[in-house]
């Protein structure tokens, strides 16, 4: 079972990762406010470049500093902080590991007050669960002119993580960002070349590509993280999903990674709050560990690169079953190594055969302030403090963000 979790695996570009475990992407909100990485960013990542996972990947760093899906997001948009993220890359494979950095713009997923009119393909708000402390101002839509600048950016951006250091790069087009808006009909009703059909929605998407994959090159490692599915009616659906990744063959993808949900349908956090549509009750009547690996084995079967699934795996035994069935090549693990930052290490070594399920302890608005806590004590060299209670860092998280968003707003000029 061990051997299946220590195999390397070969990517279309050359590269070879080390093992099947990958660190998936967090936010860590551990930026400076002119939103360039930190010291306290690269001790957090030298910690996990220990963790005994082959592959880690960064939390979000925006291509766009006006999209922000935290205030202290790492922003890649000019050549300031140059120094500073090829330090941090540096940090990261310090312990052997592959660094890929993950590259996203939030579109209408920003703070009001960082954006109160953020981009997206359409108009269409937000409808996210009260008491979540959320606050997303009306997007408007986007022009044919800030379409191409969108992708520039992320092209841009994809030439400067290789030159920092980083190891690979992929983009998030997941969990409602913008490339995940533009690929769902709910939230894109272009009538253009950029909408309608899943070709036409699909097309920012794989244009991004283009960019990024002319930035890097042909033997640097690109992958992105793709819904399996919105799970919500009238969204992007995994039937859709299955024909999009076989468009993406023709891309020279070397990783494919799948999640689902969005803030408005938070999946990834095994919660279901909206009617899920056609792809609910199959989702429902699999009782699995992992969220979206019933979805995975159709998806790697017209897949020409590798699959790696993210969400809910916490036990060797499942990861290994998984890999041996031929539902996935790598395994995400998450929210675990928040917690116990060396959790790959000890499933490797057979030390333990299962990682921890902290969320089952917190209330559903307590679990996510929960982890932010615990990345700022990781960030400052310190071990995550388990007996933390739910209340007292949603009330720390709370205030630490309010500060943050003032801090940046007073930096940029915008706040008293």
């Amino acid at each position: 079972m061990l051997q299946l979790l220590a195999r390397p695996l070969d990517l279309p570009c050359g590269v070879t990762l080390p093992n099947r475990l990958c660190k998936a992407a967090m936010s860590e909100g551990l930026s400076d406010v002119d939103n360039h990485a930190t010291l306290r960013l690269e001790t957090l990542y030298r910690r996990w470049a220990h963790s005994g996972a082959g592959l880690l990947f960064s939390g979000n760093i925006q291509v766009d500093p006006d999209h922000l899906e935290r205030p202290l997001n790492v922003v890649i948009h000019d050549n300031s902080g140059r120094e500073q993220l090829a330090r941090l890359a540096k940090a990261g494979k310090s312990g052997g590991a592959h660094f890929w950095a993950q590259l996203s713009h939030t579109g209408r997923q920003v703070d009001a007050a960082i954006n109160p009119a953020p981009l997206a393909p359409s108009v269409v708000e937000l409808d996210v669960m009260r008491g979540a402390g959320f606050n997303f101002a009306k997007p408007r839509a986007m022009t044919e002119a800030e379409i191409q600048h969108a992708i520039a950016q992320f092209g841009f951006a994809a030439g400067q993580v290789r030159e920092a250091g980083f190891d690979g790069v992929t983009l998030h087009a997941a969990h409602g960002y913008l490339i995940s808006q533009f690929l769902s009909p709910l939230t894109n009703r272009r009538e253009d070349q950029w909408g309608g059909t899943l070709q036409n929605r699909s097309r920012f998407l794989i244009e991004v590509l283009a960019a990024v994959r002319d930035a890097v090159g042909p033997d640097f490692p690109v992958g992105i993280k793709l819904n399996s599915s919105d799970f919500q009616r009238g969204g992007f659906t995994s039937t859709e999903c299955i024909e999009l990744v076989k468009r993406l063959n023709a891309t020279g993808l070397d990783l494919l990674e799948l999640s689902g949900g969005s803030l408005e349908q938070p999946k990834v956090m095994g919660l279901s709050l909206k009617e899920e549509g056609e792809d609910g009750p199959r989702q429902s009547t699999v009782k699995r560990e992992a969220y979206f690996v019933n979805f995975a084995k159709a998806v790697r079967d017209v897949a020409a690169m590798p699959v790696m699934v993210v969400g809910g795996f916490r036990s060797a035994s499942a990861m290994a079953e998984s890999l041996e069935k031929g539902e996935l090549d790598v395994v995400g693990i998450g929210r675990p190594m928040i917690g116990e930052p060396e959790g790959p290490k000890h499933l490797l070594s057979g030390e333990k055969d299962r990682l921890p399920s902290f969320e089952t302890q917190f209330e559903i608005f307590h679990f996510m302030p929960w982890n932010n806590m615990q990345l700022e004590r990781l960030g400052d060299g310190l071990d995550p403090d388990l007996a933390m209670t739910g209340e007292a860092a949603f009330a720390a998280f709370a205030e630490l963000e309010g500060r943050n968003v003032a801090a940046l707003l007073r930096h940029r000029g915008q706040g008293v």
